[in-house]
């Protein structure tokens, strides 16, 4: 039996359901990667991360030619061209069965459909995405979760009753073979700054839990701190799995910590909305439309400030922790968790502009663009999506700058002409720039925060009114 595993976003060869299976059951296996470059460039993902995805595919290649599997690169400008590209493939090289791990996309979907229609084989589908798989975390009615809080409590319910499964990497069935250049068409950037491949990913999950697992909680919120994993970028590809992120913290500490202040729950509570996210995508198909999750906020009268967009996007906002992260974001390509959540609440709450226009500002750039992630993050922030808290989730650029960077180390790492403004002031230099008659040496507040925060609970005001009449 001759099995080819397709590989997506599991750029991975441990705790990967799809080549195990595919290495147990199969004499002779292959493997092949899909690019679609006409796709990525739909779905506005990253330079940034095209070349990061370059990176771990050769690095996979490199890992697969060890196990004796070859990895070919398909390339089919769109999904619409993989059925027929991929039926032709298989014929060509005498394939009995397919094996992959669940793309979640709406788009991903219906390509996988449309080739599982036009194939004569066997096509095996696994959860290689989850700890729980999608659509196993439910109400007693069966329904998805819209709200954290139960949907945690419900997944830490079945990860007591069930565990998880961690598999090996899959033992060599054939000789060694010659790797593959991998090289993708398209723009690249230099994604030289983050380490490719299987065994950076896992050098760098172990890193985190012995140094900074136990203080997450306390450490995460501080951009001028390395408290956070870093993983998100392994993550969204696929290099690293979230059982591996459980079986590290289970090593770490000796067992998995499974209740609200529990030593490590705080970073475990981190991948339970990771699953949260993609568990909704599955759910709720129009998420992965450019559609809210809540219907009726498709009513909310976003402002249409051009000058307002580019001047949040380019850092000129007039707010520094805020200015610090776009230029973060716009120069390397990552931002702070903590500093995603200010940046969306100011866009959509302080400017009231459209959180699809952030959430695609962030695609384009991050090195972790991830759908279900940052558009799961993105409508939280903008109190369209699900768990959302609307009027309370106005973030204060100030105050939060005050109590995350007091010290402004991060706004000065990335605001420089602030360089000269006492540590006090330096969260609204503007009265102090003034006084020294250097008001020019920094752009003035895009908006008054207070004036703009009433007006953003307004327009949720004006929201429920019509729902009401």
């Amino acid at each position: 039996m001759r099995h080819l595993v397709w590989f997506r976003n599991d750029l991975r060869l441990a705790d990967n359901p799809a080549l195990h299976a595919a290495m147990d059951e199969g004499e002779q296996v292959q493997a092949l990667y899909i690019d679609c470059p006409g796709q990525w460039r739909q779905h506005g993902n990253s330079p940034l991360q095209r070349d990061f995805l370059r990176r771990n595919l050769q690095a996979l290649s490199e890992g697969l030619a060890r196990l004796g599997v070859p990895l070919e690169l398909l390339v089919c400008e769109h999904f619409d061209d993989v059925p027929e590209r991929l039926s032709g493939w298989i014929k060509e090289h005498d394939i009995d069965a397919l094996y992959a791990n669940r793309d979640i996309g709406i788009n991903e979907r219906r390509r996988d459909k449309a080739v599982q229609q036009a194939l004569n084989i066997p096509c095996r589908v696994f959860n290689g995405d989850c700890v729980m798989n999608h659509g196993s975390i439910t109400t007693q009615s069966g329904d998805m979760y819209k709200v954290f809080t139960p949907f945690s409590k419900a997944w830490l319910s079945a990860l007591k009753a069930q565990g998880y499964r961690l598999l090996p990497v899959p033992e060599a069935r054939n000789d060694a073979c010659d790797p593959a250049d991998i090289a993708l068409a398209g723009d690249l950037q230099d994604s030289g700054a983050w380490d490719a491949g299987e065994q950076a990913a896992g050098q760098a999950l172990a890193r985190f839990c012995a140094e900074h697992l136990l203080d997450y909680g306390e450490q995460r919120d501080f951009p001028a701190v390395a408290g956070t994993s870093r993983l998100s970028p392994y993550l969204a590809l696929g290099v690293l799995s979230p059982n591996q992120c459980l079986a590290a913290i289970e090593n770490e500490l000796g067992s998995l910590p499974l209740g609200r202040g529990e030593r490590g729950f705080a970073w475990l509570n981190e991948i339970i909305w990771r699953e949260f996210y993609r568990h909704l995508l599955v759910a709720f198909p129009h998420l992965s439309m450019n559609r809210a999750f809540k219907e009726e906020t498709e009513a909310l009268q976003w402002s249409h400030d051009e000058d307002g967009f580019a001047a949040w996007c380019d850092g000129r906002t007039g707010y520094p922790l805020v200015d610090a992260a776009m230029r973060c974001l716009k120069d390397t390509g990552w931002m702070h968790n903590r500093l995603r959540m200010i940046v969306a609440s100011f866009l959509t709450k302080d400017l009231h502009i459209d959180w699809r226009r952030g959430e695609a500002w962030f695609m384009a750039r991050l090195i972790d663009g991830e759908l279900a992630a940052n558009n799961g993050g993105w409508q939280w922030a903008a109190g369209t999506g699900a768990d959302a808290a609307p009027y309370f989730r106005v973030f204060n650029p100030v105050t939060q700058s005050e109590r995350f960077d007091p010290d402004g180390e991060f706004i000065l790492r990335w605001v420089p002409e602030l360089k000269n403004v006492p540590a006090k002031h330096i969260h609204a230099p503007h009265d102090w720039l003034r006084k020294q008659g250097r008001e020019s040496d920094y752009v003035p507040p895009l908006v008054d925060h207070a004036r703009a925060r009433q007006h953003a609970i307004a327009m949720f005001d004006a929201l429920k009114d019509e729902e009401e009449a």
